[in-house]
């Protein structure tokens, strides 16, 4: 269990705020939702909705902010009043021209008059409800991130962002467990759903070809007993940046994989989300 587990949203953000924790957030206040962040220029906002629209399980678009303010949301009821994207998540990935440049833990600098940021559901979100029901995620167990894998899984394409792909997490269990997984995770539409495949024979439908090195987050631990499972990811929005770099200029802005911002909606409110 984190060690964050029992705070209330608010205090949690105020760690990531002061950069006391800069970490992955798997646990942290273990019964409210978590969001994955993408910042774009808005010129690309259009094209990006569009994209989330059409690729609702690797992109469940929550809300998004004002051009140029980290500190509204057109959507409330997921985060009070308060709060700054620009320093509440633990870090950031920040991108120049499609190519990830550095990482930090606020982007008050980098953050523009030009920016609107976007938040997306994220599948830490369902994994309280796997716990309840005895079917603890092994990266939450080890202390660590949950493994994140690029496939070759094609996203529909909306305007600028063609020729996209998936990014998947992946969380070991028993086969005869994933049935009842599925169902749990079914329900949260707004946090990637139910695994979009699982199995050996699934890593090789997705492309991916060595589970043991996976291309972000922590390192897997897959006993012999079970199998990998896989469902979407909400770093899926910085893959297509880099994956557009000769298309995206500019400035973007990410939080960096497992390092989430703490919502103040609980899990079991977003799943009854539409």
């Amino acid at each position: 269990m984190s060690e964050y587990a029992q705070l209330e949203p608010h205090q949690f953000r105020l760690l990531c705020r002061e950069a006391k924790h800069t970490s992955h957030t798997s646990g942290a206040c273990e019964e409210y939702a978590q969001a994955n962040l993408i910042v774009l220029p808005q010129e690309y906002a259009d094209d990006f909705i569009n994209l989330c629209l059409r690729n609702p399980v690797p992109c469940p678009l929550l809300c998004k902010t004002p051009v140029g303010n980290p500190f509204t949301i057109d959507n409330p009821e997921y985060i009070k009043e308060g709060f700054d994207l620009r320093t509440d998540f633990p870090s950031y990935n920040v991108y120049e021209n499609g190519e990830l440049k550095f990482t930090k833990t606020d982007v008050k600098n980098e953050w523009s008059s030009n920016h609107i940021g976007f938040l997306i559901g994220c599948s830490h979100s369902f994994e309280h409800e796997l716990c309840e029901n005895g079917l603890i995620p092994r990266h939450l167990a080890l202390g660590r991130g949950v493994p994140v894998y690029k496939t070759t899984k094609n996203l529909d394409p909306a305007g600028v962002f063609t020729d996209c792909t998936y990014v998947v997490s992946m969380r070991p269990y028993r086969p005869e467990d994933v049935p009842r997984v599925r169902e749990i995770t079914s329900k949260f539409k707004k946090t990637h759903g139910e695994p979009i495949d699982w199995g050996y024979e699934g890593a090789e439908r997705l492309g991916i070809t060595d589970l043991n090195r996976p291309d972000f987050g922590g390192q897997p631990v897959i006993h012999d007993d079970e199998i990998p499972v896989f469902w979407g990811c909400g770093v899926t929005p910085q893959l297509v940046v880099m994956q557009q770099k000769n298309k995206i200029r500019g400035q973007v802005i990410s939080h960096t994989t497992g390092a989430m911002l703490v919502l103040d909606i609980t899990s079991e409110q977003i799943k009854r989300l539409e």
